[in-house]
């Protein structure tokens, strides 16, 4: 089962919490065993797991990647301007994959899954794969 999901992002760096987007897409297949894997086909976004339960956190990553790889420096020559959001999308990485079992994701209690901007504001799209075993 493959399920496609698009996000309007309205800041140049965003994390936007689809947990309860995956979850509700792994109760509607009904698979009982298996592994969901969560993807974004875009070189300047992510999916990443991390806290959930305080924003601070959210916006405490969102500053410190910002300092490691500033929006504007010298020494890139990307022509689009914006190489800063392709190293934060490598850290990150375009897919993380869960493990379903008794018709539920496995998560840890305070944790999230977040679909990460870089470069934007941007329309983004993420695929939710299913797959039983």
């Amino acid at each position: 089962m493959l399920v496609t999901h698009h996000y309007q992002f309205s800041k140049r760096m965003e994390m936007h919490d689809i947990t309860a987007t995956v979850k509700k897409d792994v109760q509607q297949s009904q698979i009982q065993e298996g592994i969901v894997v969560v993807y974004t086909p875009h070189t300047t976004a992510g999916i990443t797991v991390n806290e959930n339960a305080d924003p601070d956190v959210v916006r405490d990553m969102l500053a410190g990647f910002e300092r490691a790889f500033p929006t504007y420096h010298s020494d890139y020559h990307h022509f689009e301007g914006n190489s800063h959001a392709h190293m934060k999308s490598t850290i990150f990485n375009a897919s993380q994959t869960f493990i379903i079992h008794q018709g539920r994701i496995i998560l840890g209690t305070w944790q999230g899954i977040y679909l990460c901007e870089f470069d934007g504001p941007r329309k983004r799209t993420f695929y939710v794969k299913i797959i039983a075993g």
